[in-house]
């Protein structure tokens, strides 16, 4: 399945997305299908953190969305 594809079922790299704790972030990488890098959106590398648990992270946009809007 392809990045934006409507139907793939996780969060992927370029998406904002919230977190299980209620912080907004942007997927920075996947590991491995099973290690989500996040960042805050306003930063650049720092304010990082990662997520195990995909389904504890909604999609607000994808990264086709987020690059429309620009």
């Amino acid at each position: 399945m392809g990045n934006d594809h409507p139907s793939r079922r996780w969060a992927w790299v370029g998406d904002l997305v919230e977190d299980g704790n209620g912080l907004k972030a942007i997927v920075t990488d996947v590991t491995a299908g099973a290690v989500w890098t996040l960042r805050a959106p306003d930063a650049f590398l720092a304010d990082q953190w990662t997520a195990t648990d995909p389904d504890s992270l909604s999609v607000l946009k994808t990264r086709a969305q987020r690059i429309a809007a620009r």
